[in-house]
């Protein structure tokens, strides 16, 4: 099975950016974002969706 959300490190490392830039992004408003407690995980299919969307703006 797939996992369906990540932790923002691991997105981090994904996307190449730093731990503070990634923390950054997920206080952004339209960042897709869970929390679990205090836990802020990443929902994989949503932050695919995300990241196209922002690849096609100019």
């Amino acid at each position: 099975m797939d996992k369906v959300t990540m932790s923002v490190q691991e997105m981090a490392m994904q996307m190449g950016i730093s731990l503070s830039k990634a923390y950054a992004l997920t206080r952004e408003a339209d960042f897709p974002i869970v929390r679990v407690g205090k836990r802020v995980l990443v929902p994989v299919y949503e932050f695919k969706v995300w990241l196209s969307a922002r690849a096609t703006e100019k």
